[in-house]
């Protein structure tokens, strides 16, 4: 159980988040706030996991919602010294008692997060660490004492660790597990295997179906891996990352890539689906940076690019054929 002191600085903690959702924060407020973070630094963090908690709130049924046009939800729980609103589902809450018994035990069990098809969502956890989940992702997130435990269901995530050398982080897929400290990297779920990219910092990952099966990746690497072998392994290729992870600002960056793979990406993000009808066109390569919500666009291009005529009869299917 939480110490009496402990529960009183959740509480308050609570209270300001509470406030924070309502449209009547003033000026006043903002400097009583900064005014209480002041006194200990970590009240910081205790503001972030509250928030966190807040966010988690949301109700499940919100993630089976038909899906909207492509968008990017950013949930970050701001740097303390702006204001934060929580949009939509909190009404009347007796925040004081109810998230200082509640965020203790978030930060106990596990917590489910689900993105819809085009929805980009960053979000903020109870540690400091910060995630943002690609389209039709599904994970749950476990924060432990001694550990912190990312299972990732299906989809993609990249995430931003904060330091804590007590409390690895590790994030499950399938077999394949991936351990960091303090860095920052994404993992992909596949059909083939589960696909690693380190943005910042060194990860290690192995899997749990193979012990001889160990790698060690830095900033700039990529690597694909299955239960049993390493399928795909990338070193030194900083800039074909970043441009793997234009998601995050909800872009898709191809440069060199295949038709097929290229449509194959858009395809995560839309109803409408794009679908190369010849496997000579498919084979072609080309270059360019679209939005994740304009595959008209980008069949457009291929079209002026490579001479190629699009079937739009379909309102669901941009076929791209001779």
């Amino acid at each position: 159980m939480l110490t009496s002191r402990a529960a009183q600085e959740r509480d308050t903690a609570a209270q300001f988040v509470s406030r924070m959702d309502g449209d009547g924060w003033s000026d006043a407020d903002e400097s009583e706030l900064q005014a209480w973070l002041a006194q200990d630094p970590r009240r910081h963090g205790l503001l972030l996991q509250v928030q966190a908690h807040w966010l988690a709130l949301t109700p499940a049924d919100a993630a089976s919602e038909a899906a909207d046009p492509p968008q990017i939800e950013d949930e970050e729980a701001a740097p303390v010294s702006s204001r934060w609103a929580r949009r939509g589902v909190i009404g009347a809450m007796a925040a004081s008692a109810a998230l200082g018994f509640v965020g203790w035990r978030w930060s106990q069990t596990p917590s489910a997060y689900v993105t819809k098809l085009g929805e980009i969502r960053r979000l903020p956890l109870s540690d400091g660490s910060v995630m943002t989940m690609n389209s039709g992702s599904e994970l749950t997130v476990t924060m432990a004492e001694q550990a912190r435990e990312v299972q990732l269901t299906q989809g993609e995530a990249w995430f931003e660790v904060a330091k804590d050398a007590k409390r690895p982080f590790v994030v499950a897929a399938g077999d394949v597990r991936v351990r960091a400290v303090g860095t920052a990297f994404s993992v992909r779920r596949r059909e083939t295997g589960v696909e690693i990219l380190v943005t910042e910092g060194v990860v290690e990952t192995w899997s749990d179906g193979d012990s001889g099966l160990h790698m060690r990746l830095q900033a700039g690497d990529r690597a694909m891996l299955s239960a049993h072998a390493v399928i795909d392994y990338e070193t030194g290729v900083s800039s074909s990352v970043d441009r793997t992870l234009a998601w995050r600002s909800g872009m898709i960056d191809l440069n060199g890539r295949t038709l097929y793979d290229a449509a194959d990406e858009f395809n995560r993000y839309n109803q409408r689906q794009i679908i190369i009808a010849d496997p000579r066109i498919a084979r072609e390569q080309f270059d360019g940076l679209f939005r994740i919500n304009d595959p008209a666009g980008f069949a457009e291009a291929v079209k002026a690019s490579l001479g190629v005529s699009l079937d739009t009869s379909n309102p669901d299917i941009i076929r791209v054929q001779q």
